[in-house]
């Protein structure tokens, strides 16, 4: 067990497996959220999860055993690395439901984009959190980053209209129209190389999801949609 963890060693340990540090924050006493464990109150919340296509070179190997493959493998990798930081692991899939959304917004620089991803100003929309931990101690933190949205600056906004069935709108997600579209043959080809409206943002779109990531994710958001 590391007796003072510090944020350089509990990124190496993650990195090893393809996994981000992404950003943390040191919670008011009174906040309704899990603990540390054993009892413990937690005085520091690090978020973990991937960025770009580095996950897969890790996950790949694994991601066609079984059911919710990526979730069981994200437990397999983070509960080991939390026990060694004594901490504790919890997970965006765990039930109740956990606000990772909102736990994001404060630990780094992640903003509502107009699909309603959180888009970051480095990774974009290509990105996603996998577990959060818990701990007992107030760790030291990285400076806090509070550039803006990029969409902020982008006034074509491709998103909205990179759809073929225009399920994104200023209006919100039509998710009726989007499931259609995937049962149909011609979605096909967003089962293939991805959701278009994601594609079509401009902002790190070298940061992509390599084909097999996107089939992977694809075929898992059309079972959840259809």
């Amino acid at each position: 067990m590391v007796s003072r963890p510090s944020w350089s060693d509990i990124a190496k340990a993650f990195a090893r497996c393809g996994l981000v540090l992404r950003g943390g924050f040191h919670p008011a006493d009174d906040e309704d959220i899990p603990d540390a464990g054993q009892g413990r109150s937690t005085r520091t919340i690090l978020l973990v999860g991937n960025a770009g296509p580095d996950l897969w070179d890790h996950f790949g190997p694994h991601s066609d055993a079984g059911s919710d493959p990526l979730d069981r493998w994200t437990r397999e990798v983070a509960e080991p690395i939390a026990a060694e930081f004594d901490a504790r692991a919890v997970f965006p899939f765990d039930k109740p439901p956990l606000p990772f959304q909102r736990w994001a917004m404060r630990a780094e620089p992640v903003h509502s984009s107009p699909l309603g991803i959180l888009i970051h100003p480095d990774h974009g929309l290509w990105h996603a959190y996998r577990a959060a931990l818990m701990f007992a101690e107030a760790i030291d933190l990285p400076p806090a980053d509070d550039r803006p949205s990029p969409c902020e600056a982008c006034a074509d906004r491709p998103c909205l209209t990179g759809c073929p069935v225009g399920a994104f709108s200023a209006a919100g997600y039509d998710v009726a129209a989007c499931a259609s579209y995937l049962k149909s043959p011609a979605g096909q080809v967003c089962l293939e190389t991805g959701c278009q409206a994601r594609n079509a943002c401009p902002v790190a779109s070298d940061r992509g999801y390599g084909p097999a990531q996107i089939r992977f994710h694809m075929a898992a958001f059309r079972r959840a949609v259809c």
